[in-house]
């Protein structure tokens, strides 16, 4: 009998009780919502001055709705799998595990950061919200689904998986599987047994590499088939690049710049455009870079100064960006710059499709109005971060984006959606690395007379690893199937990225704290891991500023 079937205290089925407990959540931040909104609104709308003076509430009620999200698609998942006859003991187990976690947290307070504990008393709500909460069916399943019994249990089948493959049924089809397993074997094969050996010389990811990728089709994935592609959804996207990212994230972002490339163009660009560099981009002959940030700009892009001046057929761009991915080996670059220096904000932003020559390290920019600098990183290498200078570096004007200035930010904002969901899955295959590094050495590390996964302190921590990395990964792929139903996602995205880069970085770090000693040292692969994990909380939004996001798209 599976633990689905088990009949402990009420008889209620796992599923049964996720479900529950995630209609209670979702009360509890319905109460939440109005006792933050009457805190940073002003005559029925959001007060800039007391949003910011809220923080602590605003973002704790995000990190909230957060987990009442997590705590509904673990139990949809459950139902799913259950109806499907493939939620099994595995799956009982660890979505048991994550959600009466989750369900603890919210009952005592969410860990936003290591240092930072939101309650719900900094949102303004007392014992009474806290009780409301805590029904029956809240309390079986803290009390029967995250015990010392039920992590051992856990962890002990993953010992007998050996790490292998991913712990519990993720929930997808055939077709999703097969374009998983291709991946894994590549990742396995060509990435596993290097990535390090690049991270420690700081070494490009060889071109074999992203050729190999191109062939599997990594770069054409989303792109319609009449562009080349291979006319997938953005759930495609997850799968590939959480397995490429869990071999190494430099390869699962190499797909990144081409995914953003592409759906700039597909949104925004005009017939011609897509016609010219859709498969281009589809094949892997042309590698994109995204240029957008600029220096003291970070999550600000009203506030960027690089200018774009027409003269005649062409732009002339001049200005400074920094953070830019990957850019030495791109054949073109998605500059965003100011067109209309009189438009302030975002108005007068416009996106260019700006073609350069391929470089190296000896010449980084063979290009004529631009040069630039490495920036040194501790982790998420592999493709090299740049600061780059532009001093009348020309574009052709057939080459703006959709052929009409003051569109930039909004074609950029309509790729946000996808750039989110992607960078959560990546922060799944990170996380995942981790556990897979942290159960190895586990499993071979000798201590006292056993393996020192036998100690329930390891045992357990391998456990919550595991349980986390179902939660984020089931927000993840929702916000991808929503996706690719139309729907609007941002928000569902935003909640995918925040709560998966928190889980990355909870998972690298607990991983290195197994190894103990040796995880410090540089040999050890975890020491790349817990620094590629690190960007995760930073990129494509920071997690402070994630969390505003979130918070004020729930409030207003």
């Amino acid at each position: 009998m599976s633990l689905a079937e088990d009949t402990r205290n009420t008889g209620k089925t796992t599923p049964d009780l996720i479900r529950s407990a995630a209609e209670s959540a979702r009360d509890l931040v319905a109460l939440a919502r109005e006792a933050v909104r009457a805190r940073v609104l002003s005559e029925g709308k959001i007060d800039n001055a007391k949003l910011e003076a809220e923080q602590r509430a605003a973002h704790g009620f995000a990190w909230y709705a957060t987990y009442a999200h997590a705590l509904t698609q673990l139990g949809e998942y459950a139902a799913r799998m259950t109806g499907e006859g493939r939620f099994g003991v595995a799956e009982d187990l660890v979505t048991g595990i994550a959600a009466a976690e989750y369900a603890s947290q919210i009952a005592g307070g969410i860990p936003m950061s290591q240092v930072e504990i939101v309650r719900l008393s900094d949102m303004g709500l007392g014992e009474d919200a806290r009780s409301a909460f805590l029904t029956a069916d809240v309390e079986e399943l803290i009390a029967t689904r995250n015990t010392p019994e039920t992590r051992a249990s856990l962890a002990e089948r993953m010992c007998q998986q050996d790490g292998a493959v991913t712990i519990g049924d993720a929930g997808l089809d055939e077709t999703m599987e097969a374009i998983r397993d291709e991946m894994r074997r590549f990742g396995q094969a060509e990435v596993v047994p290097h990535a390090h050996e690049w991270h420690l010389a700081n070494a490009y990811i060889p071109m074999e590499i992203i050729e190999s990728m191109a062939e599997l089709g990594v770069f054409g994935l989303t792109i319609p088939e009449e562009f080349g592609g291979l006319g997938l959804g953005k759930e495609s996207m997850c799968v590939v690049s959480e397995e490429l990212s869990r071999a190494y994230i430099g390869v699962g972002s190499l797909g990144t710049r081409s995914e953003i490339a592409a759906e700039l163009i597909l949104g925004g660009g005009t017939d011609e455009q897509k016609a010219e560099w859709l498969p281009k981009i589809a094949s892997g002959e042309i590698v994109p870079t995204a240029v957008f940030t600029e220096p003291n700009t970070g999550s600000d892009l009203a506030s960027l100064k690089t200018r774009a001046v027409r003269d005649g057929d062409t732009y002339k761009i001049t200005g400074q960006k920094t953070w830019i991915t990957h850019p030495v080996r791109a054949d073109l670059m998605t500059v965003l710059a100011r067109t209309n220096p009189d438009e302030k904000g975002y108005r007068g932003l416009s996106m260019f499709l700006a073609t350069k020559p391929r470089g190296d390290d000896a010449n980084p920019f063979p290009a004529e109005g631009m040069t630039g600098g490495e920036i040194e990183v501790l982790g998420y290498r592999g493709m090299k971060e740049f600061d780059i200078s532009f001093d009348g570096f020309e574009v052709p004007a057939a080459n703006l984006l959709g052929l009409e200035e003051g569109q930039g930010f909004k074609q950029l904002m309509q790729t946000f959606e996808s750039a989110r969901i992607q960078t959560a899955a990546r922060a799944v295959g990170v996380a995942q690395a981790a556990l897979d590094l942290g159960l190895r050495y586990a499993m071979e590390r000798i201590q006292f007379g056993k393996a020192i996964v036998a100690f329930p302190r390891i045992s357990d921590k391998l456990a919550m690893m595991a349980a986390e990395i179902m939660a984020a990964r089931q927000l993840t792929y929702f916000s991808a199937r929503e996706k690719d139903l139309g729907h609007r996602c941002d928000l569902e995205a935003g909640m995918a990225k925040l709560l998966g880069a928190r889980v990355a970085w909870a998972n690298a770090d607990n991983a290195l704290q197994i190894h103990g000693g040796n995880g410090f040292a540089l040999e050890y692969p975890v020491s790349r891991v817990l620094c590629d994990a690190r960007i995760l909380n930073i990129f494509e939004g920071a997690a402070e500023i994630q969390a505003q996001v979130i918070a004020r798209r729930l409030l207003d």
